[in-house]
C-alpha cells in the first residue's frame, strides 16, 4: 500500500497507541502517505459526551500533535489530518463552525448511526428493518452530495438481514450512485482481521457487478496495524477476487 488514509488515536477512546507511534509504524511499513481520520466529534447541545469519538475539547491537541508531526516526518512520510464522521444533517451546522479555524485536509463518511448516536441504533447490530436500510443509504447518498467525504468507510456496515431482494436493492442503488460520482468504496481491513461482518462477500458482489473502485483503509487503531502485512495482502486478494480496482491514493489533498 502506498498510502493509508483511516487512521485512529488514543483520543476516541478505543484505540490505543501514541500518534507518534502510528507514524514510526507508517513509516517502516512503506507508506508514502498517511491521513489520520479519528471519530470527529459533534457539538452536542444537551451536553451528552461520547464514549466513541474524541470531545470538542480534545481537538486542539489533535491538530497540535499532528501538525508537528507533519513537519518532523516531511522527509519521510505525507501525513494528512482528518476525521472519519457520520452525516447527520441536524448537527452538521455546529460542526462546520466549530471545524472552521482548522486546517483540515480531509474527511471520511463513516456512517456508524442514521442519527444522533443516542436516539438511534448502531449500524453494526443485526436488523431486518427495511426502513433502516433505506435510512442509511439515503443519508450516505445525501451526505456525499453535500461534498464534505472523499470515500465511504466499510459501506458494509450495516448488518441487514433481511430478504436477499431488499439487500440487492438499496445497496445497488448506494453503489450505483458512488460509481456516477467516482467515489470508492473501503475494503476495511479492521473488519477483516477482526472476524467482523465487514467485508461482506454480498456486498462487493453487488460492487464488482456495478464497477465500483475500491481503497483499502487499515481502519488503524493500533500502530501494529499499519504494519500488519498479512492483512493488506488479504486486502489486496479481496479486491482482485472482486475484479474491483484499487485507487492506491487520493487526489487534490494538497
Amino acid at each position: 500500500m502506498l498510502a493509508n488514509y483511516h487512521t485512529h488515536t488514543f483520543r476516541c477512546g478505543h484505540a490505543r497507541g501514541k500518534d507518534r507511534e502510528f507514524v514510526e509504524s507508517a513509516v517502516e511499513s512503506g507508506f508514502r502517505v498517511l491521513g489520520f481520520a479519528d471519530h470527529c466529534p459533534w457539538v452536542f447541545d444537551d451536553g451528552y459526551v461520547s464514549e466513541i469519538r474524541m470531545t470538542p475539547a480534545e481537538v486542539e491537541g489533535y491538530f497540535r500533535s499532528l501538525t508537528d508531526l507533519k513537519k518532523e516526518y516531511a522527509d519521510d512520510i505525507k501525513i494528512y489530518i482528518g476525521f472519519e464522521a457520520e452525516y447527520i444533517p441536524e448537527l452538521i451546522e455546529a460542526q462546520d463552525r466549530f471545524l472552521a479555524d482548522y486546517p483540515l485536509d480531509y474527511m471520511i463518511m463513516g456512517q456508524h448511526f442514521n442519527e444522533v448516536e443516542y436516539k438511534g441504533a448502531y449500524m453494526g447490530v443485526p436488523t431486518a428493518d427495511e426502513g433502516i436500510l433505506k435510512q442509511y443509504v439515503d443519508c450516505i447518498i445525501e451526505g456525499m452530495e453535500s461534498g464534505r467525504y472523499r470515500y465511504l468507510a466499510h459501506p458494509d456496515l450495516l448488518d441487514f438481514t433481511g430478504s436477499s431482494e431488499l439487500y440487492e436493492e438499496h445497496f445497488t442503488k448506494l453503489c450505483r450512485y458512488l460509481k456516477s460520482r467516482d467515489i470508492p468504496v473501503e475494503i476495511n481491513l479492521l473488519g477483516m482481521t477482526g472476524g467482523r461482518h465487514y467485508p461482506s462477500e454480498r456486498f462487493f458482489r453487488i460492487a464488482q457487478k456495478v464497477g465500483n473502485k475500491a481503497i483499502i483503509g487499515c481502519d488503524a487503531h493500533l500502530p501494529q496495524s499499519l504494519c500488519d502485512r498479512d492483512s493488506i495482502e488479504k486486502g489486496k486478494c479481496f479486491a482482485e477476487k472482486f475484479g474491483l480496482e484499487i485507487v492506491e491514493t487520493l487526489d487534490g489533498l494538497d
